[in-house]
């Protein structure tokens, strides 16, 4: 699979803070913040309902239509969803691989800020979305691995 490197972003004029890497085993794919924040909110969607419309994606991110519909060209060039989104928003196999890699970094990010800071669960969502997409990977991991070793201590 061909990755494309080009910036994606949900405003032309907000160039991205940060890509974050993401390792298998056969290639490194490298994803902007706001394909991360797209393919969470995907996940998200196709979790709650069968179909993910463009207009849901718009209502959960707080974005326009034309907005969705330029990421998710972004997107489909990328290999991350299929190319006929109009009726439904669709992960292709390597996008399940990147939105499951993903979900592993922010599932342990969410853990210490609704566990261990005691934010409610929407705020602590927002904050782990945020944290994974804006902060360095490095800073991301040392994260992950206090938690992972406070969680064994219990």
């Amino acid at each position: 699979m061909k990755v494309n490197e080009t910036q994606c972003s949900e405003r032309n004029d907000k160039p991205q803070r940060r890509k974050l890497t993401i390792l298998n085993k056969e290639q490194t794919m490298k994803h902007c913040a706001g394909q991360i924040r797209y393919l969470i909110a995907i996940k998200e969607l196709s979790d709650k309902d069968e179909y993910v419309k463009c207009v849901s994606i718009s209502r959960h991110l707080g974005v326009s239509r034309p907005s969705v519909s330029k990421m998710l060209r972004c997107l489909a060039n990328s290999g991350l969803v299929y190319e006929d989104f109009c009726n439904s928003v669709v992960l292709t196999p390597e996008g399940i691989e990147a939105v499951n890699q993903i979900f592993s970094s922010f599932n342990e990010v969410y853990m210490f800020f609704h566990n261990f800071l005691k934010l409610p669960a929407e705020e602590a969502h927002s904050q782990a979305i945020l944290f994974i997409t804006d902060f360095p990977n490095d800073t991301c991991e040392r994260l992950k691995r206090i938690v992972r070793r406070t969680i064994h201590k219990k």
